[in-house]
């Protein structure tokens, strides 16, 4: 039995997305079925970018139908970019609950913690870790996406 996590990491002018198939083992390494960015232009009307965000996340869901989504808490650094992603992930939540998805969060830290041990890692860390757990060549680009891969191993650990 296999389960797909959606992973998120949100963002108004960039969201990193992934999807994995996990097995119900961490002893089976997941597959990686798709990852990116969904990115909004900066001089564009906030509505249009929100818009653009419910319409993109919609269109993620219904291609690949996941079992569960794994978001990035908030993390609060400079005031102005925190509301303007809080109304970014506001569109997520509203996309997963009309899904009825189930969720789960983490915190930047916990994220850390569960891919490299340390709670306090730098991001080259985790993004080396995203490699190595998932037997990648290289770490995924751009790093919003490598991000999002980063919090659905997250939740394919809590499984």
């Amino acid at each position: 039995m296999s389960t797909r996590i959606l992973g998120l990491d949100p963002g108004l002018a960039i969201l990193g997305f992934c999807v994995l198939e996990c097995e119900n083992s961490t002893a089976i390494t997941p597959k990686l079925l798709d990852f990116g960015i969904i990115e909004t232009p900066a001089h564009t009307e906030i509505g249009q970018r929100l818009c653009t965000i419910y319409t993109d996340l919609h269109t993620l869901v219904q291609q690949w139908q996941p079992d569960r989504v794994a978001i990035e808490k908030l993390f609060f650094y400079r005031m102005g970019n925190t509301i303007l992603v809080a109304q970014a992930r506001g569109v997520l939540l509203l996309v997963l609950a009309q899904y009825q998805l189930p969720m789960v969060e983490f915190t930047p830290a916990q994220i850390k913690q569960a891919l490299t041990g340390y709670g306090n890692a730098e991001k080259r860390e985790v993004q080396e870790a995203v490699a190595r757990e998932l037997k990648l060549d290289r770490i995924p680009q751009p790093d919003d996406a490598a991000d999002a891969i980063a919090v659905a191993l997250t939740a394919w650990f809590q499984v």
